[in-house]
């Protein structure tokens, strides 16, 4: 009932009159958006590296994620997440975490995050030599591309409030439940490679100072709950100066993918566009599975 009014009463997404960046004759990166704050990156020298960001593919109902555990879903991981030799967390809130353990399961990549997604990683079955801790500020060379977890907080949302805050010092029941996966340490990661760099806000906030003296050719940014931070829009792109800025966290991630896709409630996307206009970048709208190359 609950995933039935939601389709009848949120707004679908409208992909008329966007303009993508023409692909370049010689791709060092392919870009794809995997729904919510997901993406993966695939850097392309004499062997491809691919990174993964806050991978959501199982995507329950909404009914299902407030009335049983959390099961991530195997064929979903496979079938949209391939290949992986990194999977990055930038929290441990289930729409972030959940499939991240499952992305390692099978590619054999390794986790990095914080030590509550280490806990998740754990509980899923990790073993340890697949889990890497991060504090922030620790510089990482994996497979030629260099990765930085830099130190974030999370952002308010709905009702100027942090879902779901606290962290964790055990592992938490596998499968979880919803309210089992705290946020945790928040990082923006920032991923260097083939000379390019991206950074991700996976959530509608950062620390200013952890963004200083940095730059981002794109910068994949989260839509939802902006409002709550003053100038944010503006002073994330002051702050690292992208090219292309990549709006993310703006669908209703209670579904499937390949499903029509639908804005969440208070998102404003039109106006997140023109705010990225308006502070000198170009923003690169991405339905869930889709890319583009630079």
């Amino acid at each position: 009932m609950l995933d039935r009014l939601a389709q009848l009463l949120l707004r679908p997404l409208e992909l008329t009159g966007r303009v993508l960046p023409e692909a370049p004759a010689e791709t060092r990166l392919r870009l794809s958006f995997l729904g919510t704050a997901g993406f993966t990156l695939a850097f392309e020298g004499d062997k491809t590296t691919t990174v993964v960001i806050d991978p959501y593919l199982s995507r329950p109902s909404l009914g299902q994620c407030l009335l049983r555990p959390l099961e991530p879903d195997p064929l979903a991981v496979a079938k949209y997440v391939p290949q992986a030799d990194v999977v990055l967390v930038g929290h441990s809130h289930f729409d972030h975490v959940l499939d991240a353990p499952e992305v390692c399961r099978q590619t054999g990549a390794l986790l990095f995050g914080s030590k509550a997604t280490m806990h998740i990683g754990r509980a899923a079955g990790l073993p340890e030599h697949q889990l890497r801790e991060t504090f922030g500020g620790e510089d990482y060379l994996c497979a030629g591309v260099r990765l930085r977890a830099l130190p974030s907080v999370h952002g308010r949302v709905y009702f100027g409030r942090i879902p779901l805050p606290g962290d964790l010092d055990a592992p938490p029941p596998w499968p979880p439940r919803l309210r089992e996966l705290p946020h945790g340490q928040v990082f923006n990661w920032e991923v260097e490679g083939q000379g390019l760099t991206v950074v991700h806000i996976d959530s509608a906030d950062f620390i200013d100072e952890a963004l200083l003296g940095r730059r981002a050719d794109v910068l994949c940014l989260c839509a939802i709950g902006r409002v709550h931070r003053p100038n944010y829009t503006a002073r994330a792109i002051e702050l690292l100066r992208p090219k292309y800025v990549v709006p993310c966290h703006y669908d209703y991630f209670f579904g499937p993918l390949g499903e029509p896709t639908r804005l969440l409630p208070g998102v404003a996307l039109e106006d997140f566009l023109d705010e990225i206009r308006a502070a000198g970048s170009t923003p690169v709208l991405l339905a869930p599975l889709e890319s583009f190359s630079l």
